[in-house]
């Protein structure tokens, strides 16, 4: 039997292998006094993990405040450094697990696509339901420039190629002088790793975002998706033969960077075109590589084999019509050759209406058009990979590569609207009428074919950007066609007007035309953006608004009658709390999915997570299984934000790993449901009731601290390093909206950044232990109730194993160092007391619930990661700690304090692994 020990030990090999050579670079650069430095803190810091010593804490405390600048800044980098190598490490770890569940057929790895297939089989789901389930099935992953990656692209750079030596160092036919080289080639790129700088020198432009983000397109998603797909598709066809399976496109990513304005006055019209050109150049790059390369395949002769009649029919019009003489494939029986080479030249002349491939389906129809030929003279059974993976890609990717998402503020639009129907005389004063006189002239005005907008010169440079942007997206559909700008989101949604309003500039544009015949067309969704608790608890109100205007309906009905809504869960846990928001979200899906049911709509939901915990962070597999059920078999879109793209997606194999195990317990889910006939099977209505009780009590628990308690924005100023991490330089768009101090305009990345530096977390877990500890006291069946609840109910599961993942990242211990920054020390023990007490109850109540000894007890590995690092994070909390009060007591003006607390930032998130 393996036991839990053996899995790990190749991994603490590892990291033990890292930290010897590390050790070695600290004597070279720095000498014995670096490395002894690090020794003793290191040493300290653990000593202080295993039992608390008054002497220990004060003898730490002495040497910290002891180091010079200099020395104080190599043990910082030491520390970040190590966490680097961990990080680089445990990546390799995961591929290997991975690769001794593939080495051992007998025993499928759970949450792959092999497992899911024969689940359904074992279930008895029916091949018919699969594929009613893969026709309506789709997962969008939206990549953003939410500013949550504090690591430098140079730096993930080396890590990657660190994680890929450790890769190759697992072979066991390496000869000792290959090993020799592989050890040596470590050595040298931690020594680059050490003299890298961390930080970056200025903030990235929009266009530094657009590009990072194709990076992992390039790199990543262009190759993993087909595979994915194919691999659902060869699984199909083994455990259920006797279906004819054709698996559509159902998992693709798309990108906001480049199209999401909201509060990023960066993001111009100019900026979103550039960000087009460049997802079309890669793709068309991509496809070039992809034909040359077949090319060098497809080497069969006309005098050896039966081409057929159309290929050769095209062949002959392409070079007579698209290619000139030089361009062509010189051996005249090379028929595929030839008809490539035409292809490569009309891919080249993409934007060239006489010459140049004016959609991707004409290139996707010469593809299948050689596909088909050479089945008629290859064994079917014996699958020409690299031309279906070609087409493919074409299906997956088009000519936009990925579908750019457009996002602003609702009173962005609110404002733009009311200055030009001020200027034409409709209404003097828009945005002061009611909610009911703005439906009203909305509605005339959308069933009026005639256009309000004047010559640009009339209005603000505001305006004219807002109606500029509108173009812009009808520019788009007809330059890079409908997919390359499919959906609006609008940002604080309130009311229906505020989507009316987008359809209503829309309109301005011809992406929404009335004709005189009463027909009308329609090229954009508008999506709602529900972020805060109460927008959350009007949603199905606004639905129903807009469901019950024919206006709206028609508009819909050409978008197959789909509404597309957003959830935010960054804003809604700011302004409620975990349990609150996440239960909120859950219910408002419900209750949207069944208002559009009723009108015969169905509902996609675009879940806008990010990647901490605070945030609606964790393992995208589970984020699915955590909504209600009845909502997946309609789509999903998720966003996948900044150190998120990283730890998923920057190393392929990690990549398609966590793809499969999406795709995986999507397709499983969506079949499972398909068979269900009745809406209780979902889940038990008592425990709804439950919820909302809970939620309730931890809703109130967790507004009388945030915004009850007049000390509690002293304190989360002053014990956090809020003020700090706006000196970083990690993405294009300000920390607050409208660049304001007030509670309510700070983004929800800054609030969950703070809190997780200063190792409290308070947004992933505070106030949920009240709400459960409330339900528990009122009859002693009501734990058994909870533990029935945790082991058959996914979204109940989700909250209690991320609540137990918040606890066990955070540390009181080292909190309480941050609350000692608070000037008022009235204010810091209150509420550091008030955090204390919730923490203590909330890791109580969970405990009881999953009935285990310790937090995170199922899952092993992330629990001795955890406790791996804590050791390791400690030394640099304590550090920024003794920083922060210098800076602070010199009122910020000290630039080589404040670059020293920027590298503890970044060396704490390495080590976490979260920032917001």
């Amino acid at each position: 039997m393996v036991t839990k020990q053996d899995t790990s030990l190749p991994l603490r090999k590892e990291v033990k292998m890292l930290g010897n050579i590390l050790g070695e670079i600290l004597i070279y650069q720095g000498g014995n006094e670096l490395f002894d430095t690090v020794e003793r803190i290191r040493i300290m810091c653990k000593s202080l993990r295993l039992h608390v010593e008054d002497e220990t804490y004060h003898e730490l405390k002495r040497e910290i405040a002891s180091l010079s600048p200099d020395m104080r800044m190599q043990v910082i980098r030491a520390f970040s450094v190590y966490f680097h190598l961990i990080n680089a490490a445990e990546q390799n770890h995961r591929i290997r697990r991975r690769r001794d569940y593939q080495l051992n057929t007998d025993n499928e790895q759970p949450g792959s696509i092999e497992q899911a297939i024969q689940s359904m089989k074992d279930k008895q789901i029916s091949g018919e339901i699969i594929q009613d389930v893969l026709k309506r099935l789709s997962l969008d992953l939206i990549i953003t420039a939410h500013p949550t990656e504090a690591t430098k692209r140079s730096i993930l750079e080396i890590q990657k190629r660190i994680a890929n030596l450790l890769i190759r160092l697992d072979s066991p036919l390496l000869t000792n002088k290959e090993r020799k080289n592989i050890e040596e080639s470590l050595y040298n790129e931690i020594t680059t790793l050490w003299h890298t700088d961390e930080l970056r020198d200025r903030k990235p432009t929009v266009i530094d975002e657009v590009r990072n983000g194709l990076y992992y397109f390039d790199k990543i998603f262009f190759d993993v998706l087909p595979d994915i797909h194919q691999e659902v598709e060869e699984s199909l066809n083994k455990h259920y033969s006797e279906d004819d399976w054709n698996v559509p496109t159902f998992l693709r990513f798309g990108s906001w960077i480049g199209g999401d304005r909201d509060g990023n006055p960066f993001v111009t019209s100019d900026v979103t075109w550039e960000t087009l050109i460049r997802h079309r150049s890669l793709v068309l790059k991509k496809y070039e590589k992809g034909l040359i390369e077949l090319m060098k395949r497809l080497s069969h002769s006309n005098a050896r084999t039966k081409i057929s009649e159309s290929v050769l029919q095209a062949v002959e019009h392409g070079e007579k019509n698209y290619i000139t003489a030089d361009k062509r494939w010189p051996v005249h029986n090379e028929v595929y050759r030839r008809m490539l080479a035409v292809m490569i030249e009309r891919l080249r002349m993409v934007g060239d209406k006489n010459k140049g491939y004016g959609k991707s389906s004409q290139l996707l129809d010469d593809l299948l058009m050689i596909k088909d030929s050479i089945y008629g003279h290859h064994p079917k059974a014996h699958e020409l990979k690299l031309l279906q993976k070609l087409i493919r890609q074409v299906q997956l990717f088009g000519f936009h590569l990925g579908t750019l998402d457009i996002r602003n503020h609702s009173e962005e639009h609110s404002a733009a609207l009311a200055e030009i129907l001020k200027k034409v005389n409709v209404e003097k004063d828009y945005q002061g009428l009611s909610e009911e006189k703005k439906m009203a002239i909305l509605n005339n005005l959308l069933t009026d074919p005639r256009p309000i907008v004047l010559d640009r010169e009339e209005y603000s440079e505001e305006t004219r950007e807002m109606i500029e942007v509108f173009d812009l997206i009808k520019r788009a559909h007809k330059e890079f066609g409908k997919e390359s700008i499919r959906v609006y989101i609008v940002s604080m949604t309130r009311s229906a007007s505020d989507l009316l309003e987008v359809l209503l500039l829309a309109k301005e544009a011809g992406l929404y035309r009335l004709h005189a015949d009463g027909t009308v067309e329609s090229d954009l969704n508008v999506a709602p953006l529900l972020e805060t608790i109460e927008d959350l608890s009007n949603g199905p109100a606004i639905l129903e608004t807009l469901l019950d205007m024919p206006v709206y309906r028609n508009h819909l009905q050409l978008l197959n009658n789909q509404q597309e809504i957003m959830l935010g869960y960054s804003d809604g846990s700011k302004d409620g709390g975990t349990l609150t928001a996440n239960w909120k979200l859950y219910k408002a899906q419900i209750e949207l999915h069944d208002m559009a049911k009723e009108y015969g709509v169905s509902t996609k939901f675009f879940h806008g997570r990010g990647g901490s915990l605070g945030r609606g962070g964790g393992p995208l597999s589970r984020s699915l299984l955590s909504q209600p059920l009845e909502t997946l078999g309609d789509g999903v879109k998720i966003t996948e934000q900044g150190e998120v793209l990283s730890s998923r997606y920057l190393i392929k194999e990690i990549a398609s790993r966590s793809l499969e195990q999406a795709a995986s317990t999507l397709i499983e889910t969506a079949a499972n449901v398909s068979k269900r006939s009745e809406q209780g099977h979902f889940r038990d209505p008592a425990w709804v009731k439950i919820m909302e009780d809970v939620s309730a009590v931890s809703y109130k628990k967790y507004q009388s601290l945030v915004f009850k308690d007049e000390g509690f924005l002293t304190y989360f100023n002053q014990a956090t390093p809020l003020k700090e991490i706006g000196e970083l330089n990690i993405g294009s768009r300000p920390m607050a909206r409208k660049n304001s101090d007030k509670f309510e305009n700070l983004r929800a990345i800054p609030w969950v950044f703070a809190w997780t530096q200063s190792r409290q977390l308070f947004p992933a877990w505070y106030a949920a232990g009240s709400g459960l500890k409330w339900y528990i006291d009122q009859a002693d069946s009501h734990i058994y109730t909870l533990r029935e609840m945790y082991k058959d109910w996914p979204f109940f599961r989700s909250t209690i194993d991320n609540l137990q993942m918040a606890l066990m990242k955070a540390d009181l211990k080292t909190a309480k160092e941050y609350a000692a920054l608070v000037r008022d020390h009235e204010i810091g023990s209150r509420i550091f007391t008030n955090i204390v007490e919730e923490y203590n109850l909330t890791k109580q109540v969970l405990l009881e619930i999953t009935e285990d000894v310790e937090l995170l007890e199922q899952t092993p590995n992330i629990k001795d990661s955890v406790h791996r690092r804590n050791p390791y994070v400690d030394p640099l909390n304590f550090i920024q700690v003794h920083l922060i009060h210098e800076l602070r007591e010199k009122d910020g003006r000290d630039t080589e304090l404040l670059i020293q607390v920027l590298h503890t930032i970044n060396g704490i998130a390495a080590g976490l692994r979260n920032t917001g």
